[in-house]
């Protein structure tokens, strides 16, 4: 159904904004307005790609409810963390194995995620990890369009015997 492939990431700094969120009431549009016009003011960057990325406590996939809270950030890659802007703050992304997902289609599409956590991980011989899951917006990535493009990055371990 998705393209995925597994990849080991390094560990990715980056600098952005957060907020708690769930899913009931899922509106990450007022994060992505506070952050975007500051992005102009962030040095070091690795690329114009954004990150999308959510923290999750240890018991949110095992105890899940659409109500409990996440944290969620919006933010962009950077080498160092020598200056940051007024505003905004640092994050590390811990390196390690993720399945990452192609995506073409409309962000607020929740049906890949269904996919990836109730079809592809039972059945792929990994476990999720405990690790910060994220999505790169590229330069292919058009917010609200059926044509966007997007990689969504979950961190797994792979099932021991």
């Amino acid at each position: 159904m998705f393209d995925v492939k597994i990849k080991v990431s390094k560990e990715r700094k980056v600098i952005g904004k957060r907020t708690c969120l769930n899913l009931k009431s899922y509106n990450v549009s007022e994060l992505w307005k506070s952050f975007l016009p500051l992005r102009k003011d962030i040095a070091n960057t690795v690329s114009d790609d954004l990150f999308s990325i959510s923290v999750y406590d240890e018991s949110y996939f095992i105890e899940f409810s659409p109500l409990k809270t996440f944290e969620k950030w919006a933010a962009i890659e950077v080498d160092s963390f020598d200056k940051i802007p007024s505003g905004l703050e640092v994050f590390t992304i811990a390196g390690g194995t993720y399945a990452v997902f192609f995506y073409k289609g409309l962000n607020t599409d929740f049906s890949v995620f269904q996919y990836i956590y109730n079809t592809w991980l039972p059945t792929s011989g990994y476990f999720l990890d405990n690790r910060p899951h994220f999505e790169i917006l590229g330069k292919k990535y058009k917010n609200n369009d059926p044509s966007s493009e997007e990689e969504i990055w979950i961190p797994i371990k792979p099932v021991k015997n």
